[in-house]
Formats: structure tokens, C-alpha cells, sequence
């Protein structure tokens, strides 16, 4: 199981940006979280299987179809908490 941390920036809050990252994720079956954070990014911590994280991490590059990504950094993550679900959460 990969576990990485996303921060996506650009116009990426008022855009439904976490709303479509807990569809895509659903749909990819990840867990863990996203959550607008006070710099204007938002944050992605997740886990999953290393294809279904990669394919998440390209998505984040176009986002919601509002969005103007215009960075995407991505650190691995070597928190011990265990996500059931994947959910949008306030950071």
C-alpha cells in the first residue's frame, strides 16, 4: 500500500475541487482525506494500492473542471492513522 500527501495549488477552493477528489477516489477505492487548506491549496492525504494513488495524482494536475492547477506537489507520508473511507474534512 502506497500513502502519500498532495497539496494541489492554483484556483483550486470555490471550484468543487474536493468534492470531485472524493468521487475520484471513491471511484478508485482510496481512503484517507481532503481538506481545504488557509494558503488557497488544498490537501490530499492518501492510501491505496501504488496504481490507483498514481492515477489520483495525475488527475489532480486538471482537477474539477473549474480549476486552474498550476502545481501539484506530492511527499510520502509516514503517518500511522488508519482511514476506513475517504472523506472531505476541514484542515
Amino acid at each position: 500500500m502506497k500513502r502519500v500527501r498532495i497539496k494541489v495549488i492554483g484556483k483550486v477552493q470555490g471550484v468543487c475541487f474536493r468534492r470531485y477528489t472524493l468521487e475520484k477516489a471513491n471511484e478508485l477505492r482510496l481512503t484517507g482525506y481532503v481538506g481545504n487548506r488557509d494558503d488557497g491549496s488544498v490537501e490530499i492525504l492518501v492510501q491505496g494500492g501504488d496504481g490507483a494513488v498514481a492515477q489520483l495524482i495525475d488527475w489532480c494536475h486538471h482537477g474539477a473542471p473549474a480549476a486552474e492547477v498550476e502545481q501539484v506537489l506530492v511527499d510520502e507520508d509516514q503517518d500511522n492513522d488508519i482511514y476506513l473511507d475517504f472523506s472531505i474534512i476541514a484542515l
